[in-house]
C-alpha cells in the first residue's frame, strides 16, 4: 500500500495509448475517456493525429464519449488535434487542478469513477484524475526521437520519486 494513494494509477498499461483496448475498458467498467495530449496521443510539437490514432479513437468511441484535456496552452494546436479526431477539448488545464477535468466529466454526464483519465505523467494526469475520483490509466508516452532524451530524464526522476513513495508502477492489463 502506498503512502500517497493519489499518485497510484488504477492501471499501468505498459504500452502506448494504442494498446488500450475496448476489452480493457469494458473490464474496468469505463464509459468515457479523458485523454491528455502531449506525449499521450501525439508527440509534443505534432499538430495532427496520425492515421493509427484516428482509427483507435473511432474504435474507442464505442464505449462512450472522449475529451482531450491538456496543460498545453496552444488553443490553435490542441484545437487542430481535437478537430482531426472529432472530439471536444480543453487546453491550459493546469493539471493537477481538477477544474477542466470536472467540466469534461460533467459534459459526459457520467460518474467520475466510470471515466478514465489517460495520460503519461504521474504528477499531472494521474494525480488530477485521482483527485476527482476517476479511474486513472498510466501509459507509455509517444515521443518524438528528437525530444526523447530530455523527456526520459524528467520521467525517470518522476518515477524514482514515485517508487520512493511506494507507488507501484508494474504494468498490468
Amino acid at each position: 500500500m502506498t503512502l500517497f494513494p493519489l499518485l497510484q494509477p488504477d492501471l499501468v498499461l505498459g504500452g502506448s495509448v494504442l494498446d488500450l483496448t475496448l476489452e480493457i475498458l469494458e473490464r474496468n467498467q469505463i464509459k468515457g475517456l479523458v485523454l491528455d495530449v502531449d506525449d499521450t496521443i501525439v508527440p509534443i510539437g505534432i499538430d495532427l493525429a496520425r492515421p493509427e490514432l484516428t482509427r483507435w479513437v473511432e474504435q474507442i468511441k464505442k464505449i462512450g464519449p472522449l475529451w482531450l484535456v491538456t496543460n498545453n496552452p496552444s488553443q490553435v494546436r490542441i484545437g487542430a488535434i481535437a478537430e482531426s479526431l472529432s472530439v471536444p477539448y480543453f487546453h491550459s488545464a493546469a493539471k493537477p487542478s481538477r477544474r477542466k477535468l470536472r467540466q469534461a466529466v460533467a459534459a459526459m454526464s457520467i460518474d467520475p469513477s466510470q471515466v478514465a483519465m489517460v495520460g503519461d505523467r504521474l504528477f499531472t494526469d494521474v494525480l488530477a484524475g485521482n483527485r476527482l475520483g476517476m479511474f486513472t490509466i498510466l501509459i507509455e508516452p509517444i515521443v518524438d526521437e528528437e525530444s526523447v532524451i530530455g523527456f526520459q530524464a524528467i520521467r525517470s526522476v518522476e518515477f524514482a520519486i514515485a517508487r520512493a513513495l511506494g507507488i507501484s508502477l508494474a504494468a498490468k492489463k
